[in-house]
C-alpha cells in the first residue's frame, strides 16, 4: 500500500516586504556610495558594496519565494519549491565574494590611507542603521521557519549593526584623526559578515544536497515509526528538504498484518507534521521485505 499525505501550512505573504526592502536599500546604496566617494571613506564604500549585494540577495530571495508558489506540473512534479534553497545558497556565495572584495580593498587602504570626512560618515551610517533595521523587521517573524527568509533577515540585521559600527568609527576618527580606523572597521565588517554567513552557507548546502535538515533527528523519526502498532521493521527511510519551508519523508514499513491501513496512514501524516514538521510524507507498507521484493532494504539500514 502506498499513501502520500500532505499537510501544507499557509505562510505569511512576504511579497510586499521584499518590495519595500529592495526599494529602501537601493536608495540607501546610491546615497551611501555617493557620500563614500565624496568623503573618501572606505568604510562607507565597503558598506555600500555590501548593501548592494544585499539588494541582489533580496532580489534572489524574492525570486525564489515567488517561484516556490508556482504549482506542480507534469515536468516538475514538486513545482519550483527548491528555488528557495538555491536562493539561500546563492545569497551565501554572494556574501563570500563581497567579503573578499572588502578585505582586499581594506588592506590596500592600510598601505595608502586617505583623509576621511568623519561627520559625513557618521550621518550616512546612522541613516543606514534606520533603513537596515526597518528592513530586518519586515522579515523578523518568518526567520525561524524559513531558511530563505532567515537569510534576508540576517543580512539586514547584520547590516544594521555594521552601519552602527561605521558610525562609531566616524566618531573615533573625528576626535582622534586616526584614519587607519576606517580600513580597520572595513576588516571588522568583513569578519562579522563571514561568521554570519557560514551557518547560512552550511545549512543551504545541506538542503541542496538533500541532507537531513538539522532540526530533524532521524533516529527519533525511526523510533516513532517502529512504535506504530503492528510495525516490525522500518527501512529505506529518507528525510530531506523540498524547499526552505517544507520537509519530505519516504519510508517502507514492514507490517505483517495488511488490514485496512487508511487510519494508520492518516495518523502517521498527522504525527509527522505536528511532531517533526515533516509536511510531505510518503509511506509504503509491506507484509515483509521478501514479499515486496524491495531491493533497497539492507540489513541494519533505516
Amino acid at each position: 500500500m502506498h499513501q502520500c499525505a500532505h499537510h501544507h501550512t499557509e505562510n505569511q505573504n512576504y511579497g510586499s516586504a521584499f518590495a519595500i526592502g529592495v526599494a529602501l536599500n537601493v536608495v540607501f546604496v546610491l546615497v551611501e556610495a555617493g557620500y563614500g566617494f565624496y568623503s573618501h571613506s572606505l568604510a562607507l564604500l565597503a558598506d555600500a558594496g555590501h548593501n548592494l549585494s544585499d539588494v541582489l540577495g533580496l532580489l534572489i530571495a524574492w525570486g525564489g519565494y515567488a517561484l516556490a508558489k508556482v504549482p506542480p506540473c507534469n515536468k516538475r512534479t514538486y513545482g519550483w519549491r527548491s528555488t528557495t534553497i538555491l536562493a539561500a545558497l546563492f545569497n551565501a556565495l554572494i556574501l563570500l565574494v563581497a567579503i573578499g572584495g572588502i578585505a582586499w580593498e581594506a588592506i590596500h587602504r592600510f598601505q595608502e590611507p586617505s583623509e576621511v570626512a568623519a561627520p559625513t560618515v557618521i550621518i550616512v551610517a546612522l541613516i543606514g542603521v534606520v533603513i537596515n533595521t526597518i528592513t530586518a523587521l519586515l522579515f523578523m517573524k518568518g526567520r525561524h521557519g524559513d531558511l530563505n527568509i532567515r537569510g534576508a533577515f540576517l543580512h539586514m540585521a547584520a547590516d544594521a549593526l555594521l552601519s552602527l559600527g561605521v558610525a562609531i568609527a566616524g566618531v573615533l576618527i573625528l576626535y582622534t584623526q586616526w584614519n587607519w580606523i576606517d580600513p580597520a572597521t572595513s576588516l571588522l565588517i568583513a569578519v562579522v559578515i563571514f561568521f554570519a554567513t557560514t551557518d547560512l552557507l552550511r545549512e543551504s548546502m545541506n538542503y541542496a544536497l538533500q541532507a537531513v535538515p538539522k532540526k530533524i533527528d532521524l533516529d527519533d523519526v525511526n523510533a516513532y515509526l517502529l512504535r506504530l502498532p503492528g510495525v516490525t521493521a522500518v527501512h529505506d527511510l529518507h528525510v530531506w528538504a523540498m524547499s526552505t519551508t517544507e520537509i519530505a519523508l519516504t519510508a517502507h514499513l514492514v507490517k505483517p498484518q495488511l488490514e485496512n491501513n487508511d487510519a494508520l496512514l492518516k495518523k502517521i501524516a498527522h504525527d509527522l507534521d505536528h511532531e517533526f514538521q515533516i509536511s510531505h510524507a510518503t509511506v509504503q507498507i509491506e507484509s515483509s521485505v521478501d514479499a515486496a521484493n524491495c531491493r533497497q532494504a539492507e540489513a541494519g539500514s533505516l
